[in-house]
């Protein structure tokens, strides 16, 4: 089990922290954001794949922004892939 750290851009929120098993989503916190949103995007997440929640959310846009939170993950996401190719 691993912990990944992850600062958006563009969004509200500052900071968001996964916690992943064999590419499993165990845990996810967001700080700052729209809350109600952010618990409701972490159930969805929780148990899923890294590369379903990938596809899922890479690409959704908040209001006027070129990205939102869930774009952000998508984009964390991506990243932890990315630092932990064999």
């Amino acid at each position: 089990m691993e912990t990944f750290e992850y600062s958006p851009k563009g969004v509200c929120s500052s900071k968001m922290i996964f916690t992943i098993d064999n590419n499993i989503i165990k845990d996810m916190k967001v700080i700052g954001g729209c809350p109600g949103n952010l618990l409701g995007i972490k159930s969805l997440c929780i148990g899923k794949d890294i590369d379903e929640i990938i596809d899922k959310l890479k690409g959704i846009r908040c209001g006027f922004k070129p990205t939102s939170c869930p774009d952000q993950i998508a984009t964390a996401l991506l990243q932890y892939k990315e630092k932990n190719k064999h």
